[in-house]
């Protein structure tokens, strides 16, 4: 009687290759001997049926009505044909075949990126500017041109694995021969072997130099952003591609600026008569000397906007501002006159005693603040 092969993994006669294998390796997983001993002969019955059903020309005839392992077929065995089934068995375990290599790797691997600080003014981060760097990274070597083979030397094929990379070992079970394959330990999956390695860098193909680059840095940016320089990084193993550099940059300090985004603030110390009556004063800003006014009465705190005076937004148009923050100085020590004259000030205004604000009050006076201050 002909086996109902695809009955046995659970499939429908229509089911395509890949449904197939992915019901074997579910099945293979829970009744394999090491997991489930009392299924062996289950087992060994899925094993038989993907042996069939993954073979087209087997499984053509089951399709046909017969049995390509019963009398009339390759014979009752499982393991008929030499059990030539098993590269596609292994292949529905571990996703690759058996019978073939998956052939050398190069010596040639990608670098590694590289990070540099900068150290910058406020200035240059807001207008833009070029500097020279120096860094310290792997560049590919100059003498064996990164093949890592000293001069009129050549790789040599690995004797360990014929050159293909790696190196098979077969176990024989109760499915058969069991084919593990695994990199070469001698060449590390490359293939060859460096028998005269360069004397410059020891066959990594690869060395160590100092070299200046060049960074220009954009208008307006800030703070901790990095500034990508591709393929100025580390050079790879075997003379490979090299990374990209990272060019991080940190803004000094500046004396008089703070800076929030593409804003800036400041603090101009204004002295009481000069907030009363009103001044000027001479502020440098990034665009060269400003002449602000502050008019009369000016209150501590108050803040000054000087449009478009900030940092220049970050490719694309316009700027921040400037913000101007007016602190009143109040002096802690008064001569005779100074104190008779704020005294006589402070009658005329009728503000000889200070007053407490209620909820929805105007606010006291700014000379009655001072009084208050004095006392």
């Amino acid at each position: 009687m002909q086996n109902d092969y695809y009955g046995i993994l659970g499939v429908r006669p229509d089911a395509s290759d890949t449904e197939i294998k992915r019901a074997y390796r579910r099945l293979a997983r829970e009744l394999h001997p090491d997991v489930n001993p009392e299924a062996e002969e289950r087992f060994k019955q899925v094993t038989r049926a993907y042996e069939v059903l993954s073979d087209p020309e087997k499984r053509r005839i089951v399709d046909l009505g017969g049995d390509p392992l019963g009398p009339g077929g390759s014979g009752g065995s499982p393991f008929a044909g030499g059990f030539g089934g098993l590269g596609d068995i292994m292949d529905a375990f571990f996703g690759g075949g058996t019978g073939g290599s998956r052939g050398p790797r190069s010596r040639m691997r990608p670098g590694a990126d590289a990070l540099i600080r900068l150290d910058l003014d406020l200035s240059d981060t807001a207008f833009g500017a070029e500097r020279d760097i120096t860094v310290d990274t792997a560049v590919r070597c100059s003498m064996c041109a990164g093949d890592g083979c000293a001069p009129g030397t050549h790789p040599d094929r690995c004797a360990t694995c014929g050159g293909r990379g790696e190196v098979q070992q077969v176990a024989r079970s109760f499915l058969g021969q069991v084919v593990t394959t695994r990199t070469c330990p001698r060449c590390h999956g490359t293939g060859s072997v460096i028998p005269t390695p360069c004397p410059t860098c020891g066959g990594e193909g690869r060395a160590r130099a100092r070299r200046t680059l060049t960074v220009k840095i954009p208008a307006g940016v800030e703070d901790g952003m990095r500034i990508r320089l591709s393929g100025e990084g580390e050079v790879g193993p075997g003379g490979g591609p090299a990374g990209d550099l990272y060019v991080e940059v940190h803004e000094r300090e500046h004396p008089i600026f703070t800076r929030e985004g593409d804003d800036l603030h400041c603090e101009v110390r204004v002295p009481m008569t000069g907030a009363a009556l009103g001044t000027s004063v001479v502020l440098e800003t990034l665009d060269g000397e400003e002449h602000l006014e502050i008019r009369p009465g000016a209150q501590p705190g108050q803040v000054i906007t000087l449009s478009a005076r900030g940092v220049p937004h970050l490719r694309s148009h316009g700027r921040g501002h400037l913000y101007v923050h007016l602190s009143v100085t109040i002096p802690n020590r008064l001569d005779g006159e100074q104190e008779a004259l704020l005294r006589e000030l402070a009658r005329v205004r009728g503000e000889e005693q200070a007053t407490v604000a209620t909820t929805g009050s105007e606010s006291r006076s700014f000379f009655s603040r001072l009084r208050g201050a004095f006392q």
